[in-house]
């Protein structure tokens, strides 16, 4: 049977391990750990091919403690309570270590199965996942490990293990392994940080290669072909997709336009069209707002030619869209406003209407004051008149204060005029 690459390239010590220095170099916190031969329970947090099962295994495998390997795509509450069954045995006279890839895949009651035994030092828990922790594992959990984030592996360390990939095919197939310049480098910078893409774009390239009289050519134009794309680790459903929006908006609302067509160029580089359309859409309403009221309707225009033109020429509105907003002046004043209001309405409910505010009707019998007494503003200067229309238990209430940008200075020194005008 076939082994992969990657697996075969596997590191067996915390020193082989590419990337992960903020936690595994010398005086880092996850080394010192591990180093102290004192497991706790641990959750690894981060993309995938990063190291993550890597450096559990490794942990694992120096360890006295009976090891358990599961994975949450396909463990059953079964598979957790034989696990449990071995407390206390022989087999566990020196603790269990489960070592549990994918734990956002289980649900809360098998993830609860293992709390009262991590509690009491029964079983050590090292687990691994891909989605943010504090939203995809159950809190309880949490609570009794420490979490440690993996980060994408930067480029310039992921090249030597793209080098090292190549000799270990080249030993295998007994041939040498001609490389292009830069070779090495592209894939490196084209995985997106993902160690195990990186081994088996290695492990493609070397079987696509072109065989010579001197050995297995490997050009930089094959290498360009068989890494396109792959360095667009994203998907829907994880943080990465949050990540890039909240950086397209991020980028927006601080005002650059460079950063903002980045992430941008991003998500529509992943087909992921439609996320684009509606948060610039949210973006035009939060972030610019009334500092700039036309911002939206020309979003709105740029949005709905995109989703009618479909990528690759949706990338021209869109591009509109963004630098025109990442551009315009800014102001959250309206943002602001309706959460404040939708504060009160979450703290008070719905007081009653002013009785002025209200459809005409009759007033029942216990009314103090009769006849709805409306002052229709149209009837008097400026269209304008005094009176109340918050709720009485609201009156007195102010959500919305005028930014500072042009536009709305110029709506406050309407206002202004309109009221000095009224005392008058």
């Amino acid at each position: 049977m076939h082994r992969p690459l990657a697996d075969q390239i596997r590191p067996h010590t915390l020193d082989d391990v590419v990337g992960q220095r903020q936690l595994l170099g010398e005086g880092k916190p996850l080394r010192r750990i591990v180093e102290s031969g004192k497991i706790p329970n641990m959750i690894f947090y981060g993309p995938s091919g990063v190291g993550k099962t890597t450096v559990a295994r490794i942990i694992a495998e120096n360890t006295s403690m009976t090891l358990h390997k599961l994975n949450g795509t396909s463990a059953s509450s079964q598979d957790i309570r034989d696990v449990v069954a071995e407390i206390g045995s022989f087999s566990g006279i020196h603790g269990i270590l489960l070592y549990l890839d994918e734990i956002q895949y289980l649900n809360k009651k098998q993830q609860q199965l293992l709390l009262e035994y991590m509690e009491n030092g029964q079983i050590t828990l090292i687990a691994s996942t891909t989605e943010n922790p504090y939203f995809a594992v159950y809190h309880a959990l949490i609570s009794r490990s420490t979490v440690f984030e993996f980060k994408p592996v930067p480029p310039e360390e992921m090249a030597h293990a793209v080098a090292r990939g190549f000799r270990l095919m080249g030993e295998q197939i007994h041939q040498e392994i001609r490389l292009a310049e830069g070779v090495c480098a592209w894939i490196a910078r084209g995985c997106g940080g993902d160690v195990r893409k990186a081994i088996n774009t290695v492990e493609l390239i070397v079987l696509s290669g072109e065989h010579t009289d001197e050995g297995i050519a490997v050009s930089m134009e094959l290498a360009e072909e068989l890494t396109q794309r792959s360095n667009m680790r994203y998907d829907k459903d994880n943080d990465q997709h949050y990540d890039l929006l909240s950086a397209l908006q991020k980028s927006i609302r601080g005002s650059d336009e460079n950063a903002a067509l980045h992430y941008a160029a991003r998500l529509l580089a992943a087909n992921d069209l439609l996320s684009v359309c509606r948060r610039l859409l949210v973006i035009a309403a939060e972030d610019v707002g009334l500092a700039y009221p036309q911002a939206i309707v020309i979003t709105k225009a740029c949005v709905d030619s995109a989703l009618q033109l479909g990528l690759p020429e949706a990338q021209i509105p869109i591009g509109e869209a963004v630098v025109l907003l990442a551009t315009a002046p800014k102001s959250n004043s309206a943002y602001e406003a309706i959460h404040l209001a939708m504060a009160d309405v979450e703290e008070y409910g719905a007081p009653d209407f002013p009785r002025h505010l209200q459809n005409k009707h009759f007033d029942g019998a216990e009314a103090a004051v009769r006849g709805q007494h409306y002052l229709y503003p149209h009837d008097f200067p400026n269209h304008y008149v005094r009176q109340q229309y918050l709720p009485d238990l609201l009156k007195d209430q102010v959500y919305y204060t005028f930014g500072d940008n042009k536009q709305e200075q110029a709506a406050a020194a309407y206002r202004k005029k309109i009221l000095e005008e009224d005392q008058t």
